[in-house]
């Protein structure tokens, strides 16, 4: 019976605000007007019974729920590894396995490369000490900071699932759009079925808005707290501001003409409109793969070609060697805003250019850079880099088809407060609602099987560069880049395997000490 009652008042579930509900009596005309609870909402003002209509919106609350503490739970799993105080036995045994084979335990043997002299440049790395007690001095560093990123992900989780649950039961999207049209039609005389894109655009204007404002207090306490805390911020409030304005502009200007665009296709396409939306955002795809690292990011950050010296001149032979069609070498100012390192490639066709981070030079040695390059240079070699971009536009294709499959099911649109019968449905939302409702379990079940994807990819690149005879100094690399970020060393294994796109560093150690043994 309590089973019973509880499903049916789930069922009963409905947007406090809808275009029904909030439409005035004294005036049929206005889109906005009074708020009413769902319960006073009869069967006269748009209830359907198609199971699409009925299941749909308590579903999507129950799945946003469910999301939720699947992943509450997995960060309490997180937070109790964390709280270990023991520097983890294997991880010890592999670091200290290491240390051996390189010659460097009990010995002050410093490491070649231009930054082999006692600590490096920035970091607290001594290059004449074993890895070892290094890592273990940084454990009780690392699970602070882990402990603060893991509590912080706890308390945004709760919020964000709220925010989410209560923009739902509020009718914040029917609400959002109804005062858009509203404003649109009063300010330009733009109405929603002559002009809907440009009442879309301000729609997206008001809602990005809205959880930029809520976003906000998260993203600085996450840069200004945590990580100046814990040392790795550099970023002034200013930068931050500055930083913030350009992301907004650039939403606008890009992706302003992008949804645009979008409209129109879907809107001109006729039945077979996601054939042509594919090959949009196919082109699309390209066109921001291309402009990002040279127009984009260079507003954000400075690059300079890495200075002539024995570095530059080992990286031009690895890719000779591996017939990557390096053309450009830079040097990216990370450390202005973070001392977390990086590097990564882009471009097309014969014209590749590799990023190294300012601060992965103060990090790792020559040796090493050569290593991680040889790593990410696997990454391109063995088509990690294609088959990511070709799953990414399958993925992509697919769920356009999916979408144009209920593009015209307005039972799904009236069940979220779209409940105006002679009023049109935007396409906007009609995308919004598809892919928070219906697709959500797909992408979110997809986007576990990335996971792993990405990490059997990262063991193949670890390979990759233990064939190029690079695999204790990939190693070495790894490790100080682990103890001068302070990652995780005692990862829980069911977070890690949820959420980790690398796998933990001990798992990676272990594989190329194993293909090390197998080789002699």
């Amino acid at each position: 019976f309590f089973y019973s009652s509880t499903m049916d008042e789930l069922l009963k579930l409905k947007p406090l605000y809808t275009q029904v509900s909030g439409k005035d009596e004294g005036d049929t005309t206005s889109l906005l007007g009074r708020y009413v609870f769902p319960a006073t909402i009869g069967k006269d003002e748009g209830d359907n019974n198609s199971l699409l209509g009925q299941y749909v919106f308590p579903a999507t609350i129950v799945f946003t729920i469910a999301v939720f503490l699947l992943e509450f739970y997995l960060d309490l799993r997180q937070r109790r590894a964390y709280k270990v105080t023991k520097f983890p036995t294997e991880l010890a045994k592999t670091v200290g396995s290491i240390d051996a084979d390189t010659g460097k335990a009990g010995s002050s043997a410093a490491p070649t490369g231009d930054r082999s002299k006692g600590k490096n440049k920035g970091g607290e790395i001594d290059a004449h000490k074993p890895l070892l007690p290094q890592l273990q001095t940084k454990f009780t560093k690392a699970q602070a900071y882990g402990m603060d990123k893991v509590n912080f992900s706890l308390v945004s989780q709760i919020y964000g699932t709220f925010e989410a649950v209560a923009f739902l039961l509020l009718g914040f999207f029917p609400y959002c759009w109804d005062k858009s049209a509203l404003w649109s039609e009063s300010t330009f005389g733009w109405t929603e079925t002559d002009h809907e894109i440009k009442v879309t655009l301000v729609f997206l204007l008001l809602t990005t808005i809205i959880g930029t404002i809520t976003g906000l207090p998260f993203e600085i306490y996450s840069t200004f707290q945590i990580e100046r805390k814990h040392g790795f911020n550099k970023q002034t409030a200013g930068l931050f501001i500055t930083d913030k304005l350009k992301s907004l502009v650039l939403t606008a200007v890009i992706g302003g003409p992008f949804i645009a665009l979008l409209l129109k296709i879907i809107k001109w396409g006729g039945e077979h409109f996601h054939l042509y939306v594919w090959a949009f955002t196919f082109v699309f795809s390209v066109f921001m793969m291309t402009i990002v690292p040279v127009v984009i990011m260079p507003m954000f950050n400075k690059y300079e070609p890495l200075k002539d010296g024995p570095l530059k001149t080992q990286i031009y032979e690895l890719a000779d060697k591996l017939k990557y069609p390096l053309t450009k070498l830079f040097v990216m100012d990370g450390s202005k805003r973070s001392s977390h390192s990086n590097a990564f490639m882009f471009g097309f066709g014969k014209n590749k250019r590799i990023v190294l981070f300012d601060t992965l030079l103060e990090q790792v040695h020559d040796d090493e850079i050569l290593a991680i390059l040889g790593h990410e240079l696997g990454h391109w070699k063995l088509g990690h880099t294609l088959s990511n971009f070709a799953i990414t536009q399958i993925y992509t294709g697919a769920a356009f088809y999916c979408f144009s499959l209920c593009y015209t099911s307005h039972d799904l649109y009236r069940a979220f407060g779209f409940d105006g019968e002679e009023r049109p449905v935007p396409t906007i939302i009609a995308l919004l609602l598809f892919f928070m409702t219906l697709w959500a379990p797909v992408d979110k079940v997809l986007s576990f099987l990335l996971t792993i994807f990405s990490r059997i990819n990262e063991f193949g690149a670890d390979r990759f560069s233990h064939g190029l005879g690079m695999s204790k100094k990939l190693q070495s690399g790894l490790v100080k880049i682990s103890l001068e970020n302070l990652g995780a060393m005692c990862p829980d294994p069911l977070y890690s395997t949820y959420h980790y796109s690398h796998p933990p560093l001990v798992e990676r150690l272990n594989a190329m000490i194993e293909l090390d043994k197998k080789e002699k």
